[in-house]
């Protein structure tokens, strides 16, 4: 075997690791879990372990107990507000004079998930209703729904890449290299739809405008932060492992061609 080919599979196989540690497993072993809970169901052991792996030292809303911290049970039973398993995307907050620092040293937090959302998400859309904006569920309703297969079958694109040598799975490939780039897209344009759709319930009159995609802005009285935070980096990674995957097996190709 060609050194690149044993290099391509070596970086395609860290690449799929890297996903379904930080996001396939997690999304699957938790899927539907949620509603589980809001319908007063029980939720499986599976999905509970993981809730709790995952949750190590992430953040939890001011109003969960402490003692319930990285213990969905406990959360379930003190009604604390719950967020999914895997890894997230991208962190937004909130600064206001109303919020003291003491309570919200960064502001009110929302994380972006491929799956959903965690952090103050109801403090954030009763936040976002004041100037009439729709509550973050509105947004990204098609994607959170695929999500969890797009990821499955993506694995399936970076197995294929590694077990055979078509162009196809090639060309496929490119994908997971472009996945930073998409999400970014995605997000921007769903940013884009709240601040410009605008009701006019809100009690807080605003023109439309474009939230912050990234960095530091100002909406009304509020200071935003918009960031990407570490499943986001790890999108990168594997964009990066992936891109490595590809030019090292067509490397491989064309030097065994040529020999």
């Amino acid at each position: 075997m060609h050194p690149s080919f044993l290099k391509s599979k070596i970086f395609a196989v860290v690449a799929l690791v890297i996903l379904s540690v930080s996001f396939t497993i997690p999304m699957v072993g938790f899927h539907g879990a949620l509603n589980n809970i809001h319908d007063n169901q029980k939720v499986s052991t599976v999905s509970t372990t993981l809730w709790n792996i995952y949750n190590q030292g992430r953040y939890k809303s001011t109003t969960t107990p402490k003692g319930a911290h990285n213990n969905l049970q406990k959360m379930i039973e003190t009604s604390s507000e719950i967020g999914v398993a895997s890894l997230p995307l991208w962190a937004v907050s909130l600064e206001a004079p109303n919020y003291p620092k003491e309570a919200f040293p960064e502001g009110i937090p929302v994380y972006f998930h491929f799956d959903g959302f965690s952090g103050e998400v109801h403090e954030m859309n009763t936040i976002n209703h004041y100037i009439g904006m729709d509550p973050m569920w509105r947004g990204g309703i098609f994607e959170r729904e695929i999500g969890i297969y797009a990821l499955l079958g993506l694995s399936l694109v970076m197995i294929y890449f590694i077990a055979y040598n078509h162009k196809i799975w090639t060309y496929l490939m490119f994908i997971p290299v472009s996945i930073p780039v998409l999400f970014i897209a995605d997000y921007s344009y769903w940013l884009y739809w709240f601040g410009h759709n605008l009701h006019d319930w809100g009690a807080f009159k605003i023109k439309p405008f474009m939230p912050t995609v990234f960095g530091d802005g100002k909406v009304a009285q509020f200071t935003t932060h918009s960031y990407p935070t570490i499943g986001f980096y790890l999108l990168v990674i594997i964009s990066l492992f992936s891109l490595l995957a590809i030019l090292a097996k067509s490397k491989a190709i064309k030097e065994s061609k040529v020999s």
